[in-house]
């Protein structure tokens, strides 16, 4: 296989494997998944406390009308919350709400859970190696979203992470 054949290969499994993780993890916790786009934003906000709705759609790369559908969706919610910015009114500020910190926890008890019984199932050496290989998918998405990419317009689109695969802050 060539390294070109490697690297898709390896992009189409990842990609595969974020889904099946992500949709067994949602049905292990007992609810309904919520959008990608929504999990994102909820992502991006909870590691950016504060952070302003013009701010979060220039780092998702996402028109402003569509993360104001997106707050208003988590606002109704109850996952994402809205305050005012008291040095400029017009400016709101975004933060997660305690039953997003929550749903997000649980989603990553669920997702710990699953991803464990999956590896206890494989051979020590494969084990060994996948978990082996955390700190350099660290290190390539560290990469990625340093990554710029332009429009035809001239507008700069960093690349973003992956959202659900990306841990909490703190978490090892």
């Amino acid at each position: 296989m060539s390294t070109n054949e490697q690297v898709a290969r390896f992009g189409a499994v990842l990609g595969e494997l974020h889904r099946l993780v992500r949709r067994r993890s949602t049905a292990r916790a007992g609810r309904d998944p919520l959008p990608e786009a929504q999990v994102e934003l909820l992502l991006l906000v909870r590691d950016t406390p504060g952070i302003s709705g013009k701010e979060v759609a220039r780092r998702l790369g996402t028109a402003p009308n569509t993360v104001s559908t997106l707050v208003r969706d988590l606002t109704d919610a109850g996952l994402l919350a809205r305050d005012r910015d008291p040095a400029d009114r017009r400016v709101v500020r975004l933060r997660v709400t305690e039953a997003a910190h929550r749903r997000m926890a649980d989603h990553q008890r669920h997702r710990t859970a699953l991803l464990t019984e999956a590896l206890a199932d494989l051979d020590p050496a494969a084990r060994d190696a996948i978990l082996a290989a955390a700190p350099h998918l660290d290190t390539l998405l560290t990469t990625l979203r340093g990554h710029v990419r332009t429009d035809p317009a001239g507008r700069d689109h960093r690349a973003t992470g992956n959202p659900v695969a990306a841990a909490p802050p703190g978490a090892g």
